[in-house]
């Protein structure tokens, strides 16, 4: 008989987030499922250099150890479900630790895992389809140190329906943890894209924990009073598709509109195109309602066939990094701060010429204090800071040569600007750099297996026609209205709420603003082109810009903005966590009779 409502508590967001999620959902949620999301791409790298280590590594232990071992008689008490995906690079070691915890426990739990994202072993038939990197189209790497595909939801649902109590996954979709209870608790089918998109909007919200109950939130000051027992999110969702996000009662944080709204615009690049293994998603309509305290109901959301491929992301070895951090204090802390980078830059650049060496491959000079992170946007009329931290940041092919300049960051201590003083004792380490190389690759190709206690469970994927093509349909931005009249500046943040991300190289900026008739001019001042020149000094590509007229929003792909991206840039900000705190600051026209409501009169 299907539940006319089912109640999931999203308790991670990443691996090493807060043990008191899982422990405050399952006592005070009243929810049927807990799901956790451990694996980024930078997450994948880490666990990939564990495991090549030493062999048993390579999942999240935190998962088995400081949420599963302490909480599994009141899962199992509560009859609450599982699904994670813990096992990251190993998930035969995952699946076999949480076996040892529960038997040690004295409970009974039925164990399901989903594989078949690894293709590592199968490196050498990869070469064979010639695989290409996404963006570059670069040929796959001689030596390849992980290569996991995103799966989607249908294989945990198919374990849930086998009788799983836990389900573990390697890489999967995000979303896919939240949205496999609802495929299976309510019937949906494949071909049910409209619900398949509203569950993955719903997994989307869920994936990064606090994010969306207040966390990381623009208006911070609204909700800091609660940040020691904040709430963290549960989706109370029903068999048509819809949801509310809420949180524990009694919590701290806030579930809003923009709290909600922040968290669906974050870390993703056309909201129309959202590309699931289960379903592409089209999230530009989507709306938020608040129906009562801490309560946002999310509807809206269209879904279309999935593509043909999954998304595969795979690691390989390459050189080495090094990062030094040093305080300079003083008169001219942050004049001094920089020509003692750049001066020891030099240096170590013609040793390394002096030595027959390579080049460094890329290096970052940032005077933290200095409003580093805005480069040519920096509000200079401020007063010079009379206290820094110089961080100085090295790649290099081989180790000799961060080593070098390891020694030579030190060294320079009695010979360079005065006023410095050590962050740590030591030197900088040198510390060997995972690349990520992403491709897709045929579904078909893919050979998924779900088990139940190790045994096989049924499962054939449904995969769509060959030669199917993903077509999106585009929002088309509104004609540009000029302002009538008398205008002034205002700060973005006067008018709007934002949230960033990461894609890859690439980062993302959603921008919601705080009353629908402030989008026009907001629009007409945050142009492509004039975002892009507000980050020259980030941005290598090109900016584009996508319109979500349900939240009143946009949302901003800044291409190659990241210095290659998290697992081996150089940047001080390699996850674009700060860009929208950075794009907050732009001067936005605004008719001057706004000036009182804004606060600026």
């Amino acid at each position: 008989m299907t539940k006319s409502k089912i109640r999931i508590g999203g308790a991670s967001g990443y691996w090493g987030d807060t043990n008191a999620a899982p422990a405050q959902l399952i006592e005070r949620g009243d929810i049927d499922y807990l799901v956790f999301d451990y694996l980024a791409e930078v997450t994948m790298a880490i666990l990939a250099k564990l495991k090549s280590r030493k062999e048993e590594e390579g999942y999240a232990r935190d998962f088995v150890f400081n949420v599963m071992k302490p909480l599994l008689p009141r899962i199992v008490e509560k009859k609450i479900r599982v699904i994670a995906n813990a096992g990251g690079v190993n998930l035969e070691a995952c699946r076999q630790a949480l076996e040892q915890v529960a038997k040690e426990a004295g409970v009974s739990i039925r164990i399901g895992t989903v594989e078949g994202d690894d293709l590592l072993p199968r490196a050498d038939e990869l070469r064979t389809f010639d695989v290409r990197e996404m963006r570059s189209g670069a040929p796959l790497p001689d030596r390849l140190m992980s290569a996991n595909a995103y799966l989607g939801a249908f294989p945990i649902a198919a374990a849930l329906a086998a009788g799983a109590d836990v389900v573990l996954t390697g890489r999967c979709v995000d979303s896919a943890v939240s949205l496999a209870p609802l495929i299976h608790e309510f019937g949906w089918t494949a071909q049910d894209y409209d619900k398949l998109a509203q569950g993955s909007l719903c997994g989307h919200l869920l994936e990064c924990g606090g994010q969306v109950t207040g966390g990381n939130f623009t208006d911070w000051k609204d909700v800091e009073a609660g940040w020691d027992d904040v709430g963290f999110p549960i989706a109370e969702c029903t068999p048509d598709g819809a949801f509310v996000i809420t949180k524990p009662q009694g919590t701290g944080g806030a579930v809003t509109p923009f709290t909600v709204g922040e968290q669906m615009l974050y870390e993703i690049g056309d909201p129309a195109a959202y590309l699931l293994p289960d379903v592409a998603c089209d999230f530009s309509h989507v709306t938020m309602v608040q129906e009562g305290k801490d309560r946002v109901r999310v509807a809206g959301a269209r879904g279309r066939m999935p593509t043909t491929t999954y998304k595969v992301s795979a690691t390989y070895a390459g050189g080495f990094r090094s990062v030094g951090s040093t305080v300079i204090a003083g008169f001219d802390a942050a004049a001094k701060a920089r020509r003692t980078g750049e001066a020891i830059l030099k240096r170590v650049s013609r040793m390394l010429q002096e030595r027959g060496l390579p080049p460094f491959g890329a290096t970052a000079l940032d005077v933290i204090g200095d409003e580093a992170l805005y480069g040519g946007s920096a509000d200079r009329s401020r007063p010079a800071p009379r206290e820094v931290v110089l961080r100085l940041a090295v790649q290099h092919p081989g180790r000799e040569g961060v080593e070098l300049f390891s020694k030579e960051y030190v060294g320079t201590g009695l010979s360079m600007a005065t006023g410095r003083c050590g962050i740590e004792g030591g030197r900088p380490s040198a510390s060997p750099m995972v690349k990520l190389f992403s491709f897709l690759i045929d579904k078909a190709r893919v050979k998924i297996e779900v088990k139940l206690d190790g045994a096989p469970v049924a499962f054939a994927p449904a995969l769509p026609p060959a030669g199917h093509m993903d077509i999106p349909p585009r929002v088309e931005s509104p004609p540009d209205r000029p302002i009538a009249g008398r205008t002034i500046e205002a700060p973005l943040i006067a008018l709007a709420v934002a949230r960033s991300g990461d894609k890859g190289a690439d980062a993302n900026i959603g921008v919601i603003a705080r009353k629908s008739e402030y989008l026009d001019a907001i629009r007409a001042s945050l142009t492509p082109q004039s975002v892009k020149a507000y980050f020259a000094h980030l941005v290598q590509g090109e900016v584009e810009r996508y319109e979500l007229p349900g939240v009143h929003g946009l949302n901003f792909m800044l291409r190659d903005s990241l210095g290659g991206g998290g697992t081996s840039s150089v940047r001080l900000d390699v996850q674009a966590k700060t860009y929208a705190q950075l794009l907050l600051s732009i001067p936005v026209r605004v008719p001057e009779a706004w000036g009182n409501e804004l606060g600026l009169a």
